[in-house]
């Protein structure tokens, strides 16, 4: 499922229109977005939880060369699913 998939099966979950179910979806992208920006986590019950994590600098490989590299350290998006969904897959 791609987003415009989503927005289709928004639209007619809820009853809205494409273009107020296209609104909700990238007003519920960027109000994560803008959570996780500011290093909060963002839980939905039972759904699951989007966190930043922080990934230490580190020596790395060009792997074209073979040449050592200094990985710099980077903050990175992450989700863990809720039990619900667990269940929901399973």
């Amino acid at each position: 499922m791609n987003k415009g998939d989503l927005i289709d099966a928004v639209s007619g979950e809820a009853g809205l229109s494409k273009a107020d179910a296209s609104r909700a979806v990238e007003s519920m992208i960027a109000a994560i977005t803008r959570a996780l920006k500011d290093g909060n986590q963002v839980s939905l019950v039972g759904f699951g939880t989007f966190t930043v994590k922080t990934r230490a600098a580190r020596t790395g490989r060009n792997p074209r060369t073979g040449d050592a590299i200094e990985i710099r350290a980077s903050r990175i998006p992450g989700f863990r699913a809720g039990k619900a969904l667990k269940d929901a897959v399973n």
